[in-house]
């Protein structure tokens, strides 16, 4: 099959998957496909916002959820090229104060490497009682407060001694802030997205009339309300959609950002190709290699490295993709891939939480991808 009778084939893989899902799982959506570098696939589906009767678009701004760690994960790395910040350091080196300890009452020392690895001991899914933000919910919480509830709160084990995904980025961000003395929207915008001219991906709305109502899983799905609570796997995540409007809610490092399809596809490919212009290869290969060593992520044949997961065995990972390829995604309704071996990156955005992450539209779409 040639190039293009394959894409072809591809294109119609993909429609099919998203005429299934649209109006059924999923409410809106935006699909693209690079491959070698350029867009071989590009698809906007559905609804922006269903009940005012507005359609999805390319540049349709959906809330990122986790997709923001990525972006996290390359300032970070950006600063420490700078000589900001070290990747070895001890987070006590930026927050003094910032003193997590063990169940025993012996205070580990936390590296900035345990926080981008997500092996720092601390988790996501505290109890209420914690009182700890986790990014998604609680409007109006302050940096300060919830890294001193972060720091509270025992770690669930030995940093370095297990992988569990986790507040990690968001304390990240207050390690970033302090370090540079400058916001994290300022720092993410001076070392990402401004270098690579993504206009509308920030952790505030730059056009609300673009930005994707959100929506939670249901038969069909349903506008969240403004607290809105959603299964997701073992657990319940709470939402509040109307967060990322209030200025008084900490910049989540793990969560907080909006953004488009295009200019998530324009990072990733920039990463891709080698880094520039907002990193150096040493700071690419942290990202392309799993970081964790002999530490596991409970996933058969995946590890991580310094901002996602990384295939290590296709086979054990029930993957399509090539060894070596990274993925994460977004529980708002956002997935992702990139192939470096095949040239290939793959941009899934939804607004429904959480199939358009977790559920069977994802794989579906992994799965027209690559036949």
């Amino acid at each position: 099959m040639t190039g293009s009778s394959a894409r072809g084939a591809m294109a119609e893989r993909l429609d099919a998957v998203i005429d299934e899902a649209v109006g059924r799982s999923i409410v809106g959506a935006v699909v693209l496909v690079a491959e070698h570098g350029d867009i071989v696939y590009a698809r906007a589906a559905g609804y922006a916002d269903r009940e005012a009767g507005q359609p999805t678009q390319l540049d349709t701004i959906f809330r990122l959820a986790s997709v923001t760690k990525p972006m996290v994960a390359a300032a970070a790395l950006a600063l420490i090229e700078k000589g900001v910040i070290e990747l070895d350091a001890p987070l006590t080196r930026y927050l003094p104060d910032f003193r997590p300890k063990l169940a025993d009452g012996r205070e580990p020392v936390i590296t900035i490497r345990n926080l981008l690895t997500h092996t720092s001991g601390f988790i996501y899914g505290y109890p209420p009682e914690a009182g700890i933000s986790e990014g998604l919910a609680d409007p109006g919480r302050g940096m300060a407060e919830n890294l001193e509830k972060i720091a509270a709160w025992p770690l669930a084990f030995e940093p370095g001694t297990k992988w569990f995904y986790s507040v990690s980025i968001d304390v990240l961000g207050g390690v970033l802030e302090k370090a540079a003395g400058k916001s994290l929207p300022q720092i993410v915008a001076e070392t990402v997205t401004g270098p690579l001219g993504l206009k509308d991906t920030a952790f505030s709305v730059v056009d609300r009339a673009r930005l994707a109502t959100a929506y939670a899983d249901g038969t069909p799905p349903f506008p969240m309300a403004p607290f809105q609570k959603v299964q997701a796997l073992d657990g319940v995540l709470g939402f509040a959609p109307d967060r990322v409007f209030d200025p008084a809610s900490f910049p989540s490092g793990g969560a907080g950002m909006v953004g488009t399809a295009g200019d998530f596809l324009t990072f990733l490919e920039a990463v891709r190709k080698g880094g520039a212009p907002i990193l150096g290869s040493e700071s690419v290969a942290g990202l392309s290699q799993n970081a964790l060593g002999a530490v596991e992520t409970g996933r058969p044949g995946v590890g991580f490295g310094l901002g996602w997961s990384i295939v290590l065995d296709p086979a054990l990972a029930e993957s399509p993709a090539s060894r070596g390829a990274w993925r994460w995604g977004g529980v708002y309704g956002n997935d992702w891939l990139v192939d470096p071996a095949r040239e290939l990156t793959v941009v899934s955005f939804t607004n429904t939480a959480v199939e358009g992450c977790m559920g069977a539209y994802p794989k579906a779409i992994t799965g027209a991808v690559y036949g």
